[in-house]
């Protein structure tokens, strides 16, 4: 079984579970979608979904959603998830970003990725962009996800410091293998291995694949690792800090420090 697979399938409901811890992530990356999305019944697909956080948010807004995801725990337990919110998919399909078979030309408005910190080496992210790209309309939107080359030396100046020493290789490739010698032992067990992508080199990705550039959102805003209190608000005062960081993380001087990237783009090719 694919490592990458075997990790959602045995952390699915964690994966569910992350986006309560991480309520900014959440609530940036949904305020972003409302901005950008076009009207209604747009054909809207979640590629690397997960549990489908942000397809049943999607579908409750009356967007049409197809989620795929590589991860059959992921998937049952998305299917859970949206029956208890009274809503449904399009479709909800085992698949890989890098081959997306199951669709055809030109098949959806919009195309929501998140696997792309998954694929290690470079040919597989254009791949993934490409058939993005295939099956998105004229003047489709994409959001694309990715974590940042930083993200891991702030949870290690945060959780295991003396780790640092040993981190010179992930910085320099951006690869992160968990078996790997010089990975914090907390990480280990806690993730998978992946892909950690310098802010810079995230628009000439797209750009070269045929999209136009439209945002680029640092998910965290200015509070990354350190949003615990912020996470307790409730009501106005939480949304005051969500109005905040979502501002901020359009700050190209602030997207280093964000562990999440959100890319908006436009397929004009």
């Amino acid at each position: 079984m694919d490592e990458v697979q075997a990790f959602y399938d045995k952390n699915a409901q964690n994966e569910w579970d992350r986006l309560d811890h991480h309520r900014t992530e959440f609530a940036v990356t949904l305020r972003a979608l409302k901005d950008y999305l076009p009207d209604f019944p747009d054909e809207v697909l979640d590629v690397g979904g997960g549990p489908g956080r942000y397809s049943i948010a999607l579908a409750n807004l009356g967007y049409r959603v197809s989620l795929l995801d590589l991860s059959e725990g992921c998937l049952q337990l998305a299917k859970q998830k949206a029956q208890e919110a009274g809503v449904s998919f399009a479709e909800c399909l085992l698949g890989n970003a890098t081959n997306l078979r199951q669709f055809r030309d030109s098949s959806f408005d919009v195309v929501l990725m998140g696997p792309l910190y998954h694929l290690l080496d470079v040919e597989s992210r254009e791949q993934a962009v490409k058939e993005t790209h295939r099956v998105l309309k004229k003047n489709g939107l994409v959001f694309a996800t990715f974590i940042t080359r930083y993200a891991p030396l702030r949870w290690s100046a945060k959780n295991e410091p003396e780790w640092l020493s040993q981190g010179k290789e992930l910085f320099e490739t951006g690869v992160w293998r968990p078996s790997a010698t010089g990975i914090p032992s907390k990480a280990r067990v806690g993730f998978t291995s992946s892909y950690f992508a310098h802010p810079a080199e995230i628009r000439p990705l797209m750009k070269r694949n045929g999209f136009e550039d439209l945002d680029l959102i640092g998910c965290e805003g200015a509070i990354s690792m350190i949003e615990e209190k912020i996470s307790e608000l409730k009501g106005d005062e939480f949304d005051s800090w969500v109005d905040l960081n979502y501002r901020l993380g359009k700050d190209p001087s602030l997207h280093g420090a964000a562990e999440h990237l959100l890319y908006i783009g436009r397929k004009h090719l």
